[in-house]
């Protein structure tokens, strides 16, 4: 029998910049989101797809979603050949580092210890600070791709953040598309909501304009940021909150308390997704 021709990987090398704890305020959320799917799920998959030039996002990964669920296993994929050899000495069990793309190689490779079967689909792709660096245009297909990949009750987390996490924006998308979009900030190093917007993910950064959702969202949220000043003498979470609250009187916000003062907010995807250009 022939040999099979190693299939290309899809996409291209990024930046590849990061640092330990980067992600940890979307991996806390994603920990309360799919702690019910993680608890049910039979093989509890999870993939860090452009992990970047250390693997410390997987390694951490691994270690929150095992508080949840003590099975589980994380894949990092990177399409830097360099990047996987330079990772391998991080596997652990449960943990594999694997060269691939957005076609995400996740059965052909075997990982350390415990592994993912043949058609076994993953439950969290999380794609952080990669399309931030393709083209807007690829970004729905790329998001088509990934969650066609998705295990029922699976999540594609897509977003961006800056070098120490400080903020962050991300979109959520289930395999049926995108369904919510979060915005979060370590409080106290925040003036106001829009100063986000420069970590606003590929779909959105380019939509900041009058017009567009986003571009209201962002209007309003400083204006709730405003009005909430008085309650700044109370600490940033308690503004944080009281702006939130606001701002839901006019936007389908989604979280509760327990979440807007972690620094966050969640919005739905409808409420925020661009709008076509006139004349289009």
């Amino acid at each position: 029998m022939a040999a099979r021709t190693p299939t290309r990987p899809v996409g291209t090398v990024t930046r590849g910049t990061t640092n330990p704890n980067r992600l940890r305020r979307m991996d806390r959320w994603i920990v309360d989101a799919l702690a019910p799917a993680l608890r049910r799920a039979a093989a509890p998959v999870a993939v860090d797809l452009g992990y970047g030039a250390a693997p410390w996002t997987a390694v951490e990964l691994l270690e929150r979603l095992r508080v949840v669920r003590p099975a589980a296993l994380v894949y990092g994929v990177e399409i830097d050949p360099d990047r996987v050899a330079a990772a391998r000495g991080y596997e652990r069990p449960g943990l594999a580092f694997v060269r691939g793309g957005f076609e995400l190689p996740l059965p052909a490779v075997p990982a350390a210890g415990p592994r993912a079967a043949p058609g076994d689909r993953p439950l969290l792709i999380r794609a952080a600070n990669v399309l931030r660096q393709y083209d807007e245009a690829e970004v729905a297909a790329v998001w088509r791709r990934l969650c066609g990949r998705l295990a029922p009750g699976g999540l594609l987390v897509e977003g961006t953040c800056d070098e120490i996490g400080r903020r962050h924006v991300w979109v959520a998308l289930g395999p049926e598309g995108p369904r919510t979009v979060t915005f979060a900030a370590r409080l106290a190093s925040l003036e106001r909501p829009s100063d986000l917007a420069e970590r606003l993910p590929k779909a959105l950064i380019h939509r900041n304009v009058p017009g567009q959702p986003v571009h209201a969202f962002l209007r309003d949220f400083d204006r709730a940021w405003a009005a909430a000043s008085p309650y700044a003498a109370l600490g940033a979470r308690q503004r944080w909150a009281r702006a939130v609250a606001a701002l839901s009187a006019d936007w389908p916000v989604l979280d509760g308390e327990r979440r807007r003062r972690q620094g966050e907010v969640t919005v739905a995807w409808e409420a925020l997704a661009p709008r076509p250009a006139p004349g289009r």
